[in-house]
């Protein structure tokens, strides 16, 4: 489960591949409203609430009243929609039904924040700007201030709709319109046309010409240009439905090229734009949680090539580290660093840390391949072709509330053990 867990940043994840990303911000913000869902049980967390708390600021400060502070915000506009599918995924996994359905009224407030507050100007994409000039310029998971750059290394002006936030806004919008079909709630079509329409925007604004072929852009900037650097940003779109075949296959291709995946993992921009520094927080460096979610994202989609390419270079950096994978190092080119020989560390990278640690059980997520559908009765076992990682077994995953085992075989023959009666498995 891990790409939802792996993206979620700290309190919000998913069991799948997304919960390695947030650090929690102490601040203050404007125009606070109640957080969505907050009703004294698993919620949001910093998602809705403090973005509520965004858009209502914005909306007091068009009217010209001067907004009040609250008491804190986390500086994330991501939360919210990944934690809709968070609760998809564990409802995918088995989680019992009385406990889905306890928290369908939070999923519905989170959907509440996405339709109400999530677009403030109300263009058909979920944005952040800071209205308090004390937060955070950039409230993505890249939230350093320079982080949203133009191809030429210009930077990008606020409000931005980030592009993989629209990922995640189109995912949540599909997974919560399974489980309100799927619990016999109102809602199931209006989010399925939501996310029909996001998508046919997304495909008319965000996608830009580059030297290599097209690719959807970083962002869009407060005039809804788009913000036109290669980064990698794109590949957490891998895997959320938002793009077709041909597309991903196109970000893929464009992820596994030199200029993104030429060190110890995935750069964060490509070293061909103006921007790129290979010790740049944002705009060079390697993550390796951000890696992890991408290569996750690649194996999902079926492009195994390219996701062991990327687990292979962690897997470098990691030996190279002590197998303690510190929160980010340099983008340089994997083979021998001058005078160096091996990835070189960023100064101010903790060591340990969470997001990284986790991107372990991103790796042997995607080389084991087990992804389970229990309301549907069955269970895809589809490890990464070939065993590039070779031989690799997992015990205890929980499935239904069985205990189950995975495993693969140096020639890529994979096993699955203790999987509750009633699920068909689905080898490929």
């Amino acid at each position: 489960m891990v790409p939802h867990a792996l993206r979620a940043r700290q309190p919000v994840g998913r069991p799948d591949a997304a919960a390695a990303r947030h650090r929690p911000r102490r601040g203050h913000a404007a125009g606070a409203r109640p957080a969505a869902g907050h009703a004294g049980g698993p919620g949001l967390g910093r998602g809705a609430g403090e973005d509520h708390a965004r858009a209502a600021a914005a909306r007091v400060h068009r009217r010209g009243q001067r907004p009040a502070a609250a008491a804190a915000y986390y500086g994330t506009i991501d939360a919210t929609p990944l934690w809709i599918s968070l609760l998809h995924d564990a409802w995918r996994w088995g989680m019992p039904e009385r406990e889905v359905a306890a928290l369908l009224p939070h999923m519905e407030a989170a959907l509440g924040w996405l339709a109400d507050y999530a677009d403030p100007d109300g263009d058909g994409f979920v944005e952040y700007i800071d209205t308090s000039d004390r937060g955070l310029a950039n409230q993505g998971w890249k939230d350093s201030g320079d982080s949203i750059r133009f191809r030429d290394g210009s930077q990008a002006k606020p409000p931005i709709a980030l592009v993989e936030v629209q990922g995640y806004a189109y995912e949540a919008a599909r997974n919560a319109a399974s489980l309100l079909d799927a619990f016999g709630r109102p809602g199931a079509e209006r989010w399925n046309a939501h996310a029909d329409a996001l998508a046919e925007r997304f495909r008319a604004r965000f996608w830009v010409d580059g030297p290599h072929g097209r690719f959807p852009a970083l962002a869009l900037d407060t005039d809804k240009r788009p913000v036109d650097a290669l980064t990698s940003n794109i590949g957490h779109l891998l895997g959320t439905g938002l793009l077709s075949e041909a597309e991903s296959a196109q970000v893929a291709r464009l992820l596994a090229a030199p200029m993104m995946s030429g060190g110890y993992g995935l750069r964060t921009m490509s070293s061909g734009d103006g921007g790129f520094s290979p010790l740049s927080y944002h705009c060079g460096s390697i993550w390796a949680h951000d890696t992890a979610i991408v290569l996750g994202g690649l194996a999902r989609a079926g492009f195994a090539a390219q996701a062991a390419g990327l687990a292979e270079g962690l897997l470098a950096a990691g030996e190279a580290f002590g197998y303690r994978l510190p929160e980010l190092y340099a983008g340089d080119g994997a083979g021998p660093h001058p005078g160096f020989g091996r990835p070189m560390p960023y100064p101010a990278a903790c060591r340990p840390q969470a997001w990284s640690a986790a991107a372990a059980v991103a790796i042997a997520h995607a080389a084991l391949g087990l992804y389970p559908d229990v309301p549907a009765g069955r269970v895809l076992l589809r490890p990464m072709a070939g065993a590039p990682l070779g031989a690799l077994a997992a015990r205890g995953l929980r499935v239904a509330g069985a205990e189950v085992s995975v495993a693969v075989d140096a020639a890529g023959r994979a096993t699955v053990t203790g999987l509750p009666p009633g699920l068909d498995l689905d080898v490929v």
